[in-house]
């Protein structure tokens, strides 16, 4: 049932409001001043709560600002019988979801709180989204090398530190990238991805920095490149070894002075952009070969973080092997699949020189072709089966 909570200091209005909102079906709870007000929404979880501005102990937008510093899910609509544009824009910056002055309109009201409800819903959804993709890019190993790299993201990931993934093709670098950004102060805001490898060297600057109208041939209209729409979020710039020398000057530029400049345009824009890089490439013999700017290496260089291949942690193939066999099995339906121990013990010994992405190719090909109980004949006929 949906919770609300009424948080004023006058009782004829907690009881009105009370009667209206139990007779719509809702579990009503309430408090008499703010600083009781905000220990139950600490306490306990409520969709929305009504709360007038003006309060003994503590003020309403006092109480809105301490549950958002808390991280509570509430959507709050402000209560107030000054109804000046000054308190409705104050409340709003602090995150409240409407202003309603008193006495409050019936319909209005029901109105506010049936849509302040559907936005907690929706959040609440958002958060558990995000958990299973959180999950799904949970870095799985329990290797020497594996803990080492875990350790590094939980240190840097809160921090405004530029990162340089290295690592082999499918060890893993784009996992890195993503839980340094879930567990940083930016994942509310978009993880901007771009492979650098996969686009052209002539298109590479218009993607990321976006082009205005009129810019090429083709431009009809404006576009926004890939730094401003991580405005206020990452931007993981995969494969940048593979950058042009002309976008990578301008993706220096953009790192010095947090502006970037569309294709086309003269405008400079400001951006708040943390940017994570990633290569398979050797960097420092690309800057000795021309090909990758030393002073760019150096700004993107202030955490270096390496995945190793998975052949230098092959202790951890039977958890990765188990992991997928679970999430390939859910992906396709069906009963869960068992994978026997001489089969895994198998798994270990071999190369794997196309590293965590092929050992997911592998199990996914195993829980096609073979039955409930994988063994190492199935194995040893399905690893190199195609390669």
């Amino acid at each position: 049932m949906t919770r609300i909570l009424i948080i004023d200091d006058e009782k004829s209005i907690r009881d009105a409001l009370r009667d209206i909102l139990e007779y719509e079906g809702y579990e009503v709870d309430e408090a008499k001043d703010g600083e009781e007000g905000l220990a139950m929404i600490l306490k306990e979880y409520y969709q929305v709560a009504l709360c007038d501005i003006r309060m003994p102990k503590l003020e309403g937008l006092d109480v809105l600002l301490k549950a958002g510093e808390a991280s509570r899910p509430t959507q709050f609509i402000m209560i107030s019988a000054y109804g000046n544009i000054e308190n409705a824009v104050e409340a709003t910056k602090r995150g409240a979801y409407d202003f309603i002055t008193k006495p409050p309109d019936l319909n209005r009201l029901l109105v506010s709180v049936r849509n302040a409800i559907e936005k907690s819903k929706l959040m609440a959804q958002t958060v558990d989204l995000k958990s299973q993709i959180f999950k799904i890019n949970e870095i799985v190993g329990e290797s020497e090398v594996i803990r080492k790299v875990k350790e590094t993201i939980e240190r840097v990931a809160p921090t405004e530190a530029r990162v340089l993934i290295t690592g082999a093709n499918g060890s893993g670098k784009e996992m890195v990238a993503k839980q340094i950004h879930e567990k940083s102060n930016r994942r509310n805001g978009s993880l901007v991805e771009v492979n650098c490898a996969a686009i052209p060297s002539e298109l590479i600057e218009s993607e990321l920095f976006g082009y205005e109208k009129g810019a090429f041939t083709g431009a009809t209209k404006q576009r926004i490149g890939k730094f401003e729409q991580a405005d206020g979020g990452t931007l993981f710039l995969d494969e940048i070894g593979d950058m042009s020398l002309s976008a990578q000057a301008k993706v220096l530029r953009a790192l010095q002075e947090n502006k970037i400049t569309r294709v086309g345009g003269d405008k400079e824009i400001k951006i708040n952009v943390r940017v994570i890089a990633a290569t398979n490439k050797d960097l420092k013999r690309e800057i000795g070969d021309n090909n990758f700017r030393e002073d760019l290496y150096h700004r993107l260089n202030v955490i270096p973080i390496h995945v190793p291949p998975l052949a230098e942690r092959r202790e951890d193939v039977p958890l990765l092997a188990n992991k997928f066999l679970a999430d390939v099995s859910k992906e396709y339906g069906g009963p869960p699949r068992v994978i026997q121990p001489d089969a895994l013990s198998y798994l270990k010994s071999l190369p794997w020189t196309g590293n965590v992405r092929e050992l997911r190719n592998v199990i996914e090909r195993l829980v096609i072709m073979c039955g409930d109980k994988i063994t190492l004949d199935d194995v040893k006929l399905y690893a190199s089966f195609g390669n």
